[in-house]
Order: structure tokens, then C-alpha cells, then sequence
């Protein structure tokens, strides 16, 4: 049987709702009340049927929220706009697979008792779809539930269970609301006492400082050329290019930390030996530490990287990036797909990904957690650093998605990375948005977009780890997969 027309249009109503929950919007109720809708719909549906509402809502998500990837595709991929479009949107279609899927298993094996399967299934499935949607295909975790809570007091819980962590929370409250809203009596007014419990421990667990902080602060600078995407790359712009950021970075040059952003030197070091002195020498003298975002090439084997090159003085450090995009940076199944590398046009396409075991990079006075790009939207990516690293940098592009949603909700997803560690972020992008992000996920100063700029501030450093840190993912993926469990032998036994 299919959906009711009325339930048709619901479902795709409330899906293309949720991108406002996330940056720039950041009307994070719409995060609890929509689920909680689909979750009631759901709990009247049959398991063919909550895969179809589940997927119905999934596709205007998706749709809605990511649907600025057939920018890069089409305007530097050198895909036609209806190819970009038919790309994205096959994308679309399967990530909406995984809202499908949670709705489906859910009622399909364990929704013999409402309650259990609102509040300890749907959250557990829920969960576990995120998961694996961060890792399978290389993972794409965007529109987590979790970021759309970053600006509430929910969010104090990141520090111990991670940005999955919060996401349980945000879909236990939402289901917590649709119990409260199909119940009454007894069980209505333990609902409402639950949720101000959760909001009482959540404002109390805010108030923890899990790292401590050094005493000590840095000057910093984080240099915005606002180069455009279709000029990064053309060999005639090159000299102008640097000039550019010569020039931003020239009132910096003392601060003790300057940052360009990701590719911001568009060349390989043993193609430009002058310019590399030139900032050897900058730094020797002022003592300042420079990262930049720069390819490089490994002669002896001809591999390629997107790296990030430091220079303090006469020592030099690099970090080659781990976690590539696929079809941006590298191609999945070279052999057989070969043939995209000259079809997609895209420059720099055909990476190595970096094997460091730590993502640091240090001068022995200041340790460096470093991330590139969308590296930053991992939790147990960028926790590899710690504790040893003392302040955390990432280099960005987000030029390839113009004037879109991408920047802010990217702003958005590392803004978790701070709440998780515990660390200041310092976040270098080339047009747009720049920003330094304290301890607490707080954006402290951040860049216009499109605009070249120099956003210099104080950064404070810190010490130690937080319970995310030390434990990762682990403890969440567990309790979800023992939940699962516990509500299937329930099942088996009572029912």
C-alpha cells in the first residue's frame, strides 16, 4: 500500500524543513519537530511504508541542504548543468536511503511495544545511520543531527559522547515530544518531567571545563585572499596570487602564528625555490610560524599531496592530507575509471592520501593539531592529535560552492570539533568563512565572505582531554548497538 497523498506531501514538507535547522538559518527547534512528525508517522505505518516516508523525507533534506555540490561539479568539474544536477541528485537519492532505512528496520523487527521503539529504537537506528554514513563511500556527514544544536545548552553533552552523542539526544527529544503527544495521563507527565531533567543536567554539564587552559595565548593571523576558484589555478595569476597574500600577511609577520589557506600557494615547492626562501627567511627572522596549504610531490614514488607546509625558522614541517574526497582529489577504482580523470577537469584530481599517525605539526614550543578541508567534519579524524596538540588549524576551500549554504554549515561542523576537544580552532579558508573558534565551539571573530582579509586575534591554549578524546565514537556506537539488542530480546521474550 502506498502512502496517503496527505502523508506524501507531509513527509516531503518536513524533510525540505530541516536544512533551516542548520547554518545560517539555525532554527534548531525545526531539528526536534520535524523527526518527532516523522516519527509519528512512522509508528502508524507499516515497514514498507516507513521506508517510503522515511525516504520521501530524506529527499528534500538532502535536497534542500547539499544542494550547492552541483556547483563544483558543473562550473569546475567541466559537467553540463543538467549533468550536475543529475549527479547531485543521484546522490541525493541515495543518502535518502539511510532515513529510509532507519524507518524500515525499526518497525520491521522491533516495534512491538511504542515506547521501547520510540525512545531506545529510532534513537539507536538513528544513530547507527549516521554512523555509516560517515565512513561507507568515505563517509558524507552533513545534516547530522547534531549541528543543528550547536547554538543550544544541549550541545554540553559534545565534550563526553561526541557530535553523535548529540544527535541521540536531539532524536531522543524529538521523540520524547511525539510519546508526549500520543500519550496521556501518567506517561505524558513523565515525558515532560524527563525533558526538564535533560535541560537541567545539559545547563549543568555546560558549566565543566574539561581541558585546562596553559596560561598561555598566542597572536595569530589567518590570511583570506578571496581568490576566485576559477583563477586559483591558471599559471598566469600565480605571481599575483602570492603577491596577494605577500601583502595581506606583511602587517603579520610578527604575530607567532600566520595561516594561509588550503592551496593558497598554488605550485609545488621545488617549482618556486625563491618564494621558499623568501618565507624561510621571513620566518627565521621574525620567529613567526607559517602554515600554508600547498600540493606537493614525493619524487622517489610520483605520488601527489594535499599538504600543509610549516616553516619556523630553519625547521620545516608537513602534513599530507588523509581523508580525500572522492572524485575531487582522487579517483575511486583508477583502473577501471581511469578515463574521468580527463573527463572531470579538475585540478590537482589525482592525490595520494597522507599516512602521518598524528596530524601535528610542531616547532617543540607549540604543538599544532592540523586538519584540510572536510577533514574537519570528522570527530575521530581530528581527535587524533590529542591531547598532545595544544590549539587546532584547519586550512579550507570552500570557494568551489560559491554564495551557497556549503561555507556555513562547513563554519557550523567545525565549530564541533572545538566542543569536542576542548581546543581553540583556527580555521583558514580562501574566500570565506575565516574564523577563530574557541574552547567552546564559540566563534570568537570570522571573516566576510569574498572579501580578502587578515583576521588576527588572540588564541588561548590548552591542556589535556576530554572524555570524547580519550574514547571516541566507541562508547556511543556501543550503548546503540546493545540497545538494539536489548530491545530485540525484549522483543523475542514478552512479546
Amino acid at each position: 500500500m502506498l502512502i496517503k497523498p496527505p502523508r506524501f506531501i507531509l513527509c516531503l514538507l518536513l524533510g525540505a524543513l530541516m536544512p533551516f535547522a542548520y547554518a545560517p538559518f539555525n532554527i534548531f527547534i525545526i531539528a526536534l519537530l520535524s523527526p518527532a512528525l516523522l516519527i509519528l508517522i512512522w509508528s502508524d505505518s507499516s515497514a514498507e511504508q516507513a521506508f517510503r516516508s522515511g525516504y520521501l523525507f530524506g529527499l528534500t533534506m538532502f535536497g534542500g541542504g547539499v544542494y550547492w555540490l552541483h556547483i563544483s561539479i558543473n562550473m569546475f568539474g567541466g559537467v553540463t548543468l543538467v549533468g550536475s544536477i543529475l549527479i547531485t541528485a543521484a546522490l541525493v537519492a541515495f543518502l535518502s536511503l539511510y532515513p529510509a532505512l532507519t524507518g524500515y528496520i525499526s518497525k520491521r523487527w522491533l516495534s512491538k511495544n511504542e515506547k521501547l521503539w520510540m525512545l531506545i529504537v529510532v534513537p539507536a537506528m538513528w544513530v547507527l545511520s549516521e554512523w555509516c554514513r560517515s565512513w561507507i563511500f568515505t563517509g558524507f556527514p552533513w545534516l547530522n543531527l547534531s549541528y543543528s544544536q550547536s547554538d543550544t545548552f544541549f550541545s554540553a553533552i559534545t565534550p563526553i559522547f561526541g557530535s553523535y552523542g548529540l544527535s541521540w539526544l536531539t532524536i531522543f527529544i524529538a521523540a520524547l515530544l511525539a510519546l508526549i503527544y500520543r500519550s496521556r495521563g501518567r506517561v505524558s507527565v513523565v515525558g515532560m518531567v524527563m525533558l526538564v531533567l535533560i535541560s537541567i543536567t545539559c545547563l549543568s554539564l555546560g558549566k565543566i571545563d574539561w581541558t585546562r587552559y596553559t596560561g598561555k595565548t598566542i597572536n595569530v593571523a589567518l590570511i583570506q585572499a578571496a581568490i576566485p576558484q576559477k583563477l586559483k589555478w591558471l599559471p598566469e595569476m600565480r605571481e599575483k596570487s602570492l603577491e596577494l597574500y605577500m601583502n595581506l600577511s606583511a602587517p603579520h609577520w610578527q604575530d607567532d602564528l600566520v595561516v594561509w589557506p588550503e592551496t593558497a600557494i598554488p605550485a609545488y615547492p621545488s617549482t618556486i625555490p625563491d618564494f621558499i626562501d623568501k618565507l624561510t627567511q621571513l620566518t627565521s627572522k621574525r620567529q613567526t610560524i607559517f602554515l600554508s596549504g600547498i600540493p606537493s610531490l614525493e619524487h622517489d614514488s610520483r605520488k601527489y599531496y594535499n599538504s600543509v607546509m610549516m616553516l619556523a625558522g630553519q625547521k620545516t614541517g608537513w602534513y599530507h592530507k588523509h581523508h580525500l574526497v572522492p572524485f575531487g582529489e582522487y579517483l575511486p577504482l583508477k583502473p577501471v575509471l581511469g578515463i574521468l580523470l580527463d573527463f572531470l577537469q579538475i585540478p590537482m584530481s589525482n592525490f595520494s592520501p597522507g599516512n602521518q599517525s598524528k596530524p601535528i605539526l610542531t616547532n617543540d614550543e607549540l604543538s599544532i593539531g592540523i586538519s584540510i578541508c572536510y577533514e574537519d567534519t570528522f570527530g575521530e579524524e581530528v581527535i587524533k592529535a590529542l591531547p598532545d596538540a595544544e590549539v587546532l588549524v584547519n586550512v579550507s576551500n570552500d570557494a568551489w560552492f560559491g554564495d551557497s549554504l556549503a561555507p556555513h554549515q562547513h563554519l557550523q561542523m567545525a565549530r564541533m570539533r572545538s566542543m569536542e576537544s576542548g581546543r581553540y580552532l583556527l580555521r583558514a579558508t580562501n574566500t570565506g568563512i575565516s574564523a577563530i573558534i574557541d574552547e567552546k565551539g564559540k566563534v570568537l571573530k570570522q571573516s566576510p565572505q569574498f572579501k580578502a582579509t587578515a583576521l588576527s586575534a588572540e588564541a588561548k591554549l590548552f591542556q589535556g582531554a576530554t572524555p570524547y578524546v580519550v574514547w571516541g565514537n566507541l562508547p556511543i556506537i556501543t550503548l546503540a548497538l546493545l540497545f538494539l539488542l536489548f530491545s530485540l530480546l525484549i522483543q523475542k521474550r514478552f512479546y
